[in-house]
């Protein structure tokens, strides 16, 4: 399930079959401009980067993203046409790619507002369904997701910390965890350990240390 999935740092998630999908793109390193897709799941320059999506971008790559990117995408010289706006609680279907959005935001932080409408998503890629989390604290509305695989914020501060994370994980219906969200600009190595030993499903570490 996780052949052709790769992260490349924090939530930079590349998934690799039929098509080429990118996850909020952040520090690639090469120029590629393979990306037939890439999703974004809310603003934050962690998560939007104009400089590393042109990094990923070619000339037909859509883009997935919340309202508030579109002008930006606009600057980048991104056609109207190939900039999808989504929200919350909504399934789509763009050219043969299925995904559903699904709430992402802070309970008791103001780093994420409900009202902001951002987001994480449920896609499908070969009969397997993939859960981007975004950045969003253990809320109700995404405990009783299904996915395949599902990659989970632990690195707290704007997120779920690890505690939070096991237990969405243990509760979830998911067959591997993978973690996200640690490493570099929050959450630290003990984070992740601390993830590992009380998160009782399958999980797998994309992120090198």
């Amino acid at each position: 399930m996780l052949k052709g999935v790769t992260i490349n740092c924090h939530s930079s998630i590349k998934i690799q079959k039929d098509k080429t999908i990118y996850i909020d793109p952040f520090r690639i390193k090469e120029v590629t401009h393979d990306a037939d897709f890439i999703f974004i799941t809310h603003s934050h320059y962690d998560h939007f980067s104009t400089d590393d999506i042109l990094k990923v971008a070619k000339i037909d790559t859509v883009f997935i993203t919340v309202a508030e990117t579109k002008s930006s995408l606009e600057l980048l010289g991104i056609p109207d046409n190939q900039i999808i706006i989504v929200e919350p609680n909504n399934k789509y279907e763009i050219e043969g790619i299925k995904f559903e959005t699904v709430p992402a935001y802070n309970e008791n932080k103001k780093f994420h507002p409900k009202e902001n409408n951002w987001v994480g998503y449920i896609i499908e890629l070969n009969r397997i369904k993939y859960y981007i989390a975004g950045d969003t604290d253990n809320v109700k509305e995404i405990e009783k997701i299904k996915c395949d695989v599902a990659f989970l914020p632990i690195g707290g501060t704007f997120t779920m910390n690890a505690n939070e994370a096991s237990n969405l994980a243990n509760k979830i219906d998911a067959k591997i965890i993978v973690p996200i969200h640690y490493g570099q600009i929050v959450g630290t190595e003990e984070d992740l350990k601390k993830f590992l030993a009380l998160t009782r499903k399958e999980t797998k570490v994309l992120i090198e240390s």
